[in-house]
């Protein structure tokens, strides 16, 4: 296993099946502040499901089509960060992101975010990253403007959640662009 020091008592880490009862945890602490813009709060409700859910980002990663990391802060899984389709072979995937409140407002996401697009683009050779996000969703739009991600359009009610349709901001940066701005090569 890895850890990666995010700072602050922070670090990110691969979040797997086995972790299950913690990931249960953790989602019950924070599913209404998740539950408000993403429908993981609502898939994760019971033991089963929560290894189901780790285990198909297991299943993911295993066939090189995403990945998923948890945050956690003084020893206590309070978010995470993920590939939601990683696609090696056209060079584009999805970044996301979820955080129980207690954890908001402390730059995590952000920085563990930079940990995964970092690697995607200096390791992996992805030539853009996206991060979709609901346009009511203000503290992950802030996280994409932080990571130097650039509005590329909205699809207006693309989304249905909770019984609401939601507009669906798309950002993104590229390759050329993460390396200018992070020195990389």
């Amino acid at each position: 296993m890895f850890a990666v020091p995010l700072g602050d008592g922070a670090e990110l880490r691969p979040l797997e099946p086995w972790q299950a009862e913690e990931f249960l945890a953790h989602m019950d602490r924070g599913r209404e502040f998740v539950g408000q813009h993403i429908g993981l709060a609502d898939v994760v409700g019971d033991l089963d499901s929560a290894r189901r859910w780790l285990q198909s980002y297991a299943d993911r990663a295993a066939a090189d089509t995403g990945r998923l990391y948890g945050i956690w802060l003084d020893g206590l899984l309070v978010g995470g960060v993920l590939f939601r389709v990683f696609d090696a072979g056209m060079g584009t995937c999805e970044a996301g992101c979820w955080l129980e409140p207690a954890a908001a407002g402390r730059g995590l996401v952000t920085r563990a975010a930079r940990v995964i697009i970092d690697w995607a683009i200096t390791e992996r050779g992805m030539h853009r990253v996206e991060w979709q996000v609901s346009s009511k969703n203000t503290p992950s739009i802030n996280v994409a403007r932080r990571l130097g991600m650039s509005r590329d359009g909205v699809q207006r009610e693309n989304s249905l959640h909770r019984g609401v349709r939601q507009d669906t901001e798309i950002w993104s940066v590229l390759a050329p662009e993460w390396r200018s701005a992070h020195g990389t090569a």
